[in-house]
């Protein structure tokens, strides 16, 4: 019974793999003539543009845009994790710095009480 479902597993992995193979190929094919007129800014079209080049840059663009994004988030948490470390630092060297100056005070010495002397 164990192999059973792990053959079905394989096959429906296989049979859905095939059919997005199938489904690109097609499109491809569809596409593969099909031209577009594209507005890129005022005043400025670009005329007979392929609709998979088209489509190409935009994944492309969009895997760029993706890129950018990580780097951005990664670059804000580094800073911040910057910031947290540099304050403790500055907490630990501040902490240090009143433990010296609290070993530099000068205490009174305690006086014993003299065991000769009357009350």
């Amino acid at each position: 019974m164990e192999n059973l479902w792990l053959k079905i597993k394989i096959w429906t992995k296989i049979v859905i793999f095939l059919a997005v193979v199938a489904y690109l190929l097609l499109f491809t094919y569809n596409n593969w003539d099909q031209e577009l007129t594209i507005w890129a800014f005022f005043g400025h079209t670009f005329h007979n543009v392929s609709a998979l080049a088209v489509m190409l840059m935009v994944l492309l663009g969009g895997v760029a845009g993706t890129f950018l994004v990580r780097m951005a988030y990664r670059a804000v948490r580094q800073v911040r994790e910057l910031k947290q470390r540099n304050a403790t630092a500055k907490m630990h060297k501040d902490v240090a710095d009143i433990k010296a100056k609290a070993a530099m005070l000068q205490t009174k010495p305690q006086t014993q009480p003299d065991a000769n002397a009357s009350p």
